[in-house]
C-alpha cells in the first residue's frame, strides 16, 4: 500500500512540473493524439462488411505509417507516442489488408455473389 501512495505521489509531483506543461503544449503530444484516429478508425472498420475495404488505400496507410515510424524513432528527441500510434495503425491496416484480400481473392466476394437471394 506504502508503494502506490508513493507512486501516486510521484504522478503527482510530476504532472505539477513545468516539463510536463512543456510536454503537455508541444507537438510531441498533440500530434500523435491527433492520428490516433488512423488506428481507431481501422478496428472499428473490423466490424464491417469487408466489401467495403479500399485495397489500394489500406496499403497507401502501411506504407505512410511504416514511413513515420521510422520518421518518430529518428527525430530527436524520439517520439515514442507517435512511434505506438503509427505501429498500431500498421498492425490495424495489416489486419485490414489481410481481410480485403481473403474476401477479394480467397473466395469471399465470389461466395456471396453466386448465393442465391432468400425468400
Amino acid at each position: 500500500m506504502a508503494a502506490v501512495v508513493a507512486l501516486m505521489r510521484k504522478t503527482r509531483d510530476y504532472i505539477k512540473t513545468k516539463e510536463f506543461r512543456d510536454y503537455i503544449t508541444s507537438t510531441h503530444f498533440w500530434g500523435p493524439v491527433a492520428n490516433w484516429g488512423l488506428p481507431l478508425a481501422a478496428f472499428k472498420d473490423m466490424k464491417a462488411p469487408p466489401d467495403i475495404i479500399s485495397g489500394r488505400m489500406t496499403t497507401a496507410l502501411i506504407f505512410y505509417s511504416m514511413a513515420f515510424m521510422r520518421f518518430a524513432y529518428r527525430v530527436q528527441p524520439r517520439n515514442y507516442l507517435l512511434m505506438a500510434c503509427h505501429f498500431t495503425n500498421v498492425l490495424a491496416q495489416s489486419i485490414q489488408a489481410s481481410r480485403y484480400l481473403n474476401h477479394r481473392y480467397g473466395g469471399g466476394a465470389t461466395a456471396k455473389a453466386t448465393k442465391p437471394p432468400a425468400k
